[in-house]
């Protein structure tokens, strides 16, 4: 099959993994979702790397963090998909460090590789997490799985009468003070060269058609 991306960083917001009616930080309807998009995506031949966000849900515990990472590896495990989970920080009971050949040699051989524990320094987001290791691995595109089918002139919420960007360019981004990203993430992408496309996870079929080149959610790029 043709795709517009060969190599994804998906990057899935902690917001995404939150059931809000039983208060579950990681919701298994959510967790067994990502893993049919994630098959899905790699049956059409695409490499997928995931980083997981945790924002305010999971700042706590160092194996909370976690927690999502090995969820969803057994979770796609369980479907098949051959998984490694990486940390930047040491934690070899449950997980590999992060070493780029491996990650590099995962990839090539057809596995799913998760990154976990963030840059492994404090004071750094996942969004900037997700734009590393996207520059690392060399990724044709970021894509940032949110609630929110793209962006938006305003928050869509509250203003309904907001417009949705089907593209942006880094530049316009910046003039319009649209955030994307947190700066350090952004800058990442911008300097890299990587176009970031958000869209909504839980809208049929959008991470396969947007990696098979349709038009989906907001491509923000050079």
């Amino acid at each position: 099959m043709s795709l517009k991306y060969r190599r994804i960083l998906l990057k899935l917001s902690g917001e995404v993994l939150l059931n809000r009616e039983t208060a579950q930080c990681i919701d298994p309807s959510v967790i067994a979702q990502m893993s049919t998009k994630i098959k899905n995506l790699r049956e059409m031949g695409a490499d997928v790397a995931v980083v997981l966000g945790g924002g305010n849900i999971f700042r706590g515990a160092l194996g909370e963090k976690l927690g999502d990472a090995i969820a969803l590896q057994n979770s796609l495990e369980g479907l098949g998909v051959q998984t490694r989970v990486q940390t930047a920080i040491g934690m070899q009971e449950v997980a590999e460090p992060f070493i780029f050949r491996k990650a590099m040699r995962h990839l090539e051989k057809g596995r799913v590789v998760i990154f976990a524990a963030g840059t492994g320094n404090p004071y750094f987001s996942t969004d900037t997490a997700a734009a590393l290791r996207a520059s690392e691995i060399g990724a044709d595109v970021l894509v940032k799985a949110t609630k929110v089918d793209g962006i938006y002139t305003a928050d869509p919420v509250k203003h309904p009468e907001a417009t949705r960007f089907s593209t942006l360019t880094y530049k316009e981004a910046l003039s319009k003070s649209i955030r994307v990203m947190d700066s350090a993430a952004f800058a990442l992408c911008m300097e890299n060269n990587i176009p970031i496309l958000v869209l909504d996870f839980f809208q049929e079929g959008s991470l396969e058609k947007a990696v098979a080149g349709e038009k989906v959610g907001t491509l923000v790029m050079a």
